[in-house]
C-alpha cells in the first residue's frame, strides 16, 4: 500500500480526493483537464443551470467518443481481415 499516492482533483468546483497508482496520475489529471474544458464549452454555449446536467452531458459525449471509436476499431480490423484473406489466397495461387 506504500506504493500508492494521494491526489486530489478538482472537478466541477468539487474536490475528489483519490488514492491511486502512480502510473495512474497523469491520465487521470489530463482527464480532469478535458472534463473541465468541455464543461466550459457547454455552460458557454448552452444556458445550463445545473452542474449535474453539464456533467451529464459530459459525460454522455465521452461515452460516446469511446462507442465510436470501438465501431470504427470493430471496422478496420474487418477491412483489415477482408484484405488478409485476398493475399492469402495470392500467395496460395502462387505457391
Amino acid at each position: 500500500m506504500s506504493d500508492q499516492l494521494k491526489i486530489k482533483l478538482s472537478i466541477a468546483n468539487r474536490v475528489y480526493p483519490l488514492t491511486i497508482n502512480p502510473k495512474q496520475e497523469e491520465g487521470l489529471r489530463k482527464a480532469t483537464k478535458k472534463i473541465e474544458a468541455m464543461i466550459g464549452q457547454f455552460e458557454q454555449n448552452y444556458s445550463v443551470r445545473d452542474k449535474q446536467d453539464v456533467l451529464a452531458m459530459c459525460a454522455l459525449q465521452f461515452a460516446a467518443q469511446v462507442e465510436q471509436k470501438s465501431i470504427d476499431k470493430e471496422y478496420v480490423n474487418e477491412e483489415v481481415q477482408e484484405k488478409l484473406e485476398a493475399l492469402n489466397e495470392l500467395l496460395d495461387q502462387h505457391i
